[in-house]
């Protein structure tokens, strides 16, 4: 190629970038600017009670982003879901957004292309990256996460973890922390952190915590821990369902694991320990 050629196909390729992420930006202006669809505004009225505990100016841009992520990602309807309705996109987007609402560049997860929705529970298709198992060793799935950028979801367990903000239990919330955790290319319990300074803290911390979770789960006497027992799986389960706990049951969460609350704080940007 004559080196004309070439430099005038690079600049057509960067113009053409250009405009496509202009295109993408104004896109993400209008919907920020537009007001709720009736889906939207009764679907967050029906199913998702905790947008009343959650601070105002928090709310306003949790509904922001959950509309972009329902306007950018590809929503499939699987083993006899009946329709992707508006209402389907705000109850799974609204939780989606709960995790990147306060989060620095996290680029409405990137790496996540399709969202398919199960009406329930569903049989593991032998690709399972990370999810959540309704009966352990059975396949059969409530959830899963994979790094090729898909989030598999049952939604009678999406409608379950969105009017049940105090259970510790939320399959949403767990497969986009697996999204976030996969970013990185690495599905180990690390997300992207700000610096070094921080992976160190964070090494340390859910290091010990996720070995003591290990040992209560495997000494099995006593109480039940406040995590959910599938965390001791490995360390990319026990950050899911860490994450699960922080935003279900944050003061509980904050009482018994305070170190763990604090680094999980830091980390999302919000203290709904706090949330009244």
């Amino acid at each position: 190629m004559e080196p004309l050629t070439f430099t005038l196909s690079l600049l057509a390729a960067g113009l053409l970038a250009v405009f496509f992420a202009t295109r993408k930006v104004r896109r993400r202006r209008r919907l920020l600017r537009e007001p709720l669809p009736d889906s939207w505004e009764k679907a967050i009225k029906k199913h998702f009670p905790r947008s009343h505990v959650i601070p105002p100016d928090i709310r306003e841009r949790l509904v922001g982003i959950a509309r972009i992520l329902a306007e950018e990602k590809n929503f499939e309807a699987c083993g006899g879901f009946p329709e992707i309705t508006g209402k389907v996109k705000a109850v799974i987007c609204l939780q989606a957004a709960l995790l990147i609402v306060n989060l620095p560049k996290h680029k409405f997860y990137p790496k996540l292309r399709s969202i398919l929705v199960y009406p329930g529970a569903f049989r593991d298709r032998g690709r399972r990256r990370f999810g959540v198992s309704e009966e352990p060793g059975r396949g059969s799935h409530l959830g899963e996460s994979w790094q090729t950028g898909s989030v598999i979801l049952s939604w009678e367990s999406v409608v379950a973890g969105a009017k049940n903000d105090d259970d510790g239990m939320n399959v949403t919330i767990h497969e986009f922390a697996h999204q976030l955790d996969q970013v990185n290319g690495a599905a180990d319990g690390v997300p992207i952190l700000r610096n070094l300074k921080a992976y160190r803290r964070w090494a340390e911390v859910f290091q010990r915590n996720y070995e003591e979770h290990v040992e209560d789960v495997e000494d099995g006497r006593g109480k039940e821990p406040l995590i959910d027992p599938y965390g001791a799986t490995n360390p990319a389960e026990f950050f899911a369902v860490a994450s699960e706990t922080f935003f279900e049951e944050a003061g509980e969460l904050r009482e018994e694991h305070p170190d763990l609350y604090e680094e999980l704080r830091d980390y999302y940007g919000l203290d709904p320990a706090e949330w009244k």
